[in-house]
């Protein structure tokens, strides 16, 4: 393995590494050894960079996480606009991309990460949890705009489109197509919708 390849962002470039890993091969051959020869560098770059294999790891998944939750305010200024359980649709089908399933398997998979992830955490899985969080979100803004029933519970229906969300792209060999998405945030949305 090369030594002394200077990396730009190394951070970023792990990442980047260990995502790969992830998708070629699953959450079991995520080592360190992995991610950096995916990334071309030495196994003590990573060492370097997090004091061990499970910081890295819970820092992957947190910063995946955060990008889901950064995509809250972009889908509440959606509100009053479009279609509800198209707008919805979209948001679970980029939720649910091949990266955040594998995030969300490797959180499943690991003890020491989902201890560390829960030390900063208690509930939800993240990446999940966030997109319950940016989901409840957008619908309590759709319920200001009289678009969703003024007593609706948005979390309760957050997590509902979520965990329905989840069960149908986990477990998959093919991505569902978006008529199964929208058929799914259609009817869990259609009592609430005004």
């Amino acid at each position: 393995m090369p030594t002394g390849v200077a990396l730009r962002d190394a951070r970023e470039q792990l990442f980047a590494a260990a995502e790969r890993v992830l998708l070629r091969d699953g959450p079991n051959a995520l080592t360190s050894r992995a991610v950096a020869a995916e990334a071309g560098v030495a196994k003590g770059v990573v060492h370097r960079h997090f004091t061990d294999f499970d910081a890295f790891l819970a820092d992957l998944v947190t910063d995946r996480a955060a990008r889901v939750a950064a995509r809250g305010d972009e889908l509440a200024a959606r509100a009053g606009a479009g279609d509800v359980p198209g707008n919805v649709a979209a948001v679970l089908a980029e939720v649910f991309g091949p990266v955040a399933l594998s995030v969300v398997a490797l959180t499943a998979s690991r003890d020491g990460l989902r201890a560390r992830l829960r030390a900063a955490r208690p509930f939800g899985v993240p990446v999940l949890a966030e997109a319950a969080e940016v989901i409840a979100g957008y619908l309590a803004a759709e319920r200001d705009a009289g678009r969703i029933a003024a007593d609706t519970d948005v979390d309760v229906l957050a997590l509902t489109l979520v965990g329905a969300a989840h069960l149908l792209y986990a477990g998959r060999d093919d991505r569902p197509g978006d008529a199964e998405v929208r058929r799914i945030a259609a009817a869990s949305l259609a009592p609430a919708l005004t």
